[in-house]
C-alpha cells in the first residue's frame, strides 16, 4: 500500500476542515452584527410608531374638540327655538299654495323627485340635513349621479332648506319667486 496516496487526501481534508471552520466563524460574526443592526432598526421603528400613534391620538382629540365646538356653535346659530321645529303643514300649504309633507326636499326650488332620491341615497333626508350640507358636497352628489344631474346648481338649496326647517314659509316663498331652477 502506498502511504503518500492516503496521507495527501487526509492532509487536504484536515486543511479544508480547518478553513471551513475559520470561514464559518468569521461569517457568523458578520451575521451577528447584521442581526444586531436589524434589531436596532426595528426598535427605532417601533419607538417612532409609538410616537406617531401618540401624536395621532392627540390630533384626533383636538379635532374632535373642534368639531364638537363647531357643531355646538352652528347648532346654536342654525337651530331655532323648539317652537320653530314643529312642522305646521297648514301654514306651509297656506303660504306656498300646495300641500307640503315634512322634510319633502322637492319644495326646494331646483330639486325634483330624482334629485331628492339621490340625496336620500347619500344620507340627506331632512331639511335640516340639507341646510347643513355644503355646496361642494351637494355638487359632488349630483356629479356622482351622472351628467344629467351635474348640470344643476345647488348654491341656494341649503338656505332654502334652512328656511323650510325653520318654518319661515313666507320668506321661502318670496325668495323662490326670484329663483329660476334654484339659481338666483
Amino acid at each position: 500500500m502506498n502511504i503518500p496516496c492516503i496521507l495527501i487526501p487526509a492532509i487536504v481534508g484536515v486543511i479544508c476542515g480547518i478553513l471551513g471552520f475559520l470561514l464559518g466563524k468569521m461569517n457568523s460574526k458578520n451575521e451577528d452584527s447584521l442581526a444586531a443592526s436589524l434589531q436596532a432598526d426595528l426598535d427605532a421603528c417601533q419607538a417612532n410608531t409609538k410616537n406617531l400613534n401618540a401624536r395621532l391620538s392627540a390630533l384626533e382629540a383636538e379635532l374632535a374638540g373642534k368639531i364638537s365646538l363647531t357643531s355646538m356653535q352652528s347648532q346654536s346659530l342654525a337651530e331655532p327655538d323648539a317652537a320653530f321645529l314643529l312642522f305646521d303643514s297648514a301654514l306651509a300649504e297656506n303660504v306656498l299654495g300646495k300641500k307640503i309633507k315634512e322634510n319633502d326636499l322637492t319644495i326646494v326650488e331646483g330639486i325634483g323627485p330624482k334629485i331628492e332620491a339621490l340625496f336620500h341615497n347619500a344620507g340627506i333626508n331632512t331639511w335640516f340635513e340639507l341646510s347643513e350640507a355644503s355646496t361642494e358636497k351637494l355638487e359632488y352628489i349630483l356629479e356622482e349621479g351622472g351628467e344629467n344631474y351635474a348640470i344643476h346648481n345647488p348654491s341656494t338649496w341649503a338656505k332654502q332648506a334652512l328656511l323650510a326647517y325653520q318654518g319661515k314659509w313666507q320668506d321661502l316663498n318670496d325668495w323662490q319667486e326670484n329663483l329660476r331652477a334654484g339659481k338666483e
